[in-house]
């Protein structure tokens, strides 16, 4: 298949990571609101990425399924999920906030379809050399994303109010959106891509027998797991550590805040899509961890005595986190041909890392009345990161 051919298919799948940014965004940036609206406590207010996350434990069959019914049947059945999921919202958000989670669980999975139909997808689409690049780029538009919601949810869902029926139109409309581009993906053509094909032109290569027999796969997986803390962690404990700074920060400004932290994976997204392709994955994750960690504990460090630095040091962040996804999949994804759909759903499981590290870092906050101590965890997130990167993506 020619390069041109490829290229319509990348942008559909452009649209989905902005959508699937949105979505998860969205959901994080709602953490501050939702505890003021149902008055909960630093680990119930955890519980949106428990049951947003917790979705991807659903991974592995979902990428059996995949590999079963196609890339475009997963994502029409994902973008269907998410609609159902959305305007389930609507009338359970009145009845509590545990059934507003479970509607939140619905359209959680339909994310999940979308993210395992579309990594691999993208990670096929051209050369392997320049695939983390690739997937650097949909990912660049999924941040666009991540700078928009949180601007969304300041002024079309907090806005001063702490109703939690106030989530009805805007979902609503996300809603009515997702079900408009179901039906425009319905009658798109896809081309079905055979992972192995372009190994194969070349020499004859042997794969394990399934996609469990890969080591590098199993600890990509957990490097995903470690990096949805570090993603997560830091606008999950935001609010709390504006509060240990010395700010006197309404919801709605620290909402507003965010955008730089997201707009800082924005930027090194788009950065990183020239970058990928003069370095390798390895040494840029590494770079990205060890930077992402200085900033962190410069900030804590210096928190007590400069807390405007400490403040940006600590939103900076997200321009190390920027294209740490991107390099950690096609590294966990390497030398996989056939079993590339099957990998993409055992890696996607670990996105669950923000549902049990998030309640965790609550609990460890709770358990020491310190948003430090509960903060410092990131530290531990990105050393694995960095065994990652120099070892173990190496062992096949």
């Amino acid at each position: 298949m020619s390069k041109n051919k490829y290229l319509f298919p990348l942008i559909v799948m452009a649209s989905l990571f902005f959508l699937f940014g949105f979505i998860t965004t969205m959901n994080n940036s709602m953490i501050d609101f939702l505890k003021d609206a149902f008055r909960l406590n630093d680990v119930e207010k955890q519980l949106p990425n428990s049951f947003f996350y917790g979705a991807y434990i659903l991974s592995v069959p979902v990428g059996f399924l995949i590999n079963r019914i196609g890339y475009k049947n997963g994502v029409l059945s994902g973008l269907a999920l998410v609609a159902l999921g959305f305007f389930l919202c609507i009338p359970m958000v009145a009845l509590g906030y545990i059934p507003f989670l479970a509607a939140v669980a619905v359209f959680a999975i339909g994310v999940v379809l979308l993210q395992v139909a579309a990594n691999p997808y993208v990670n096929a689409l051209g050369a392997p050399e320049t695939a983390a690049s690739r997937l650097t780029l949909t990912n660049a538009l999924n941040s666009v994303a991540t700078v928009i919601a949180p601007i969304f949810v300041s002024m079309l869902i907090v806005n001063d109010t702490s109703d939690p029926k106030a989530v009805q139109f805007p979902f609503g409309l996300i809603g009515v959106i997702t079900v408009v581009i179901l039906g425009v993906m319905f009658f798109l053509k896809l081309p079905e891509i055979k992972e192995d094909d372009k190994d194969q032109a070349i020499k004859p290569k042997k794969y394990k027998a399934s996609a469990f027999k890969y080591t590098h796969v199993w600890l990509g997986s957990l490097a995903i797991f470690f990096y949805m803390g570090i993603e997560i962690g830091i606008p999950s404990f935001f609010a709390d550590y504006t509060e240990k700074l010395g700010f006197d920060f309404t919801s709605q400004n620290r909402i507003d805040l965010l955008k730089y932290y997201w707009g800082g994976l924005m930027v090194g997204r788009l950065i990183g899509i020239f970058v990928l392709q003069k370095f390798s994955a390895r040494q840029i994750l590494t770079l990205c961890a060890i930077g992402g960690a200085l900033f962190v504990a410069g900030s804590l460090i210096i928190g007590g005595s400069a807390n405007t630095v400490a403040l940006w040091l600590f939103l900076g962040t997200g321009l190390f986190h920027s294209i740490m996804w991107p390099t950690i999949y096609n590294l966990a994804l390497e030398d996989l041909g056939p079993h590339a759909k099957v990998a993409s759903g055992v890696i996607a499981t670990s996105v669950i890392g923000a549902a049990i590290l998030m309640p965790v870092m609550g609990a460890i906050q709770t358990a020491t009345a310190s948003v430090v101590i509960a903060i410092a965890c990131l530290f531990l997130y990105y050393a694995y990161l960095i065994f990652f990167a120099q070892k173990g993506s190496k062992i096949r």
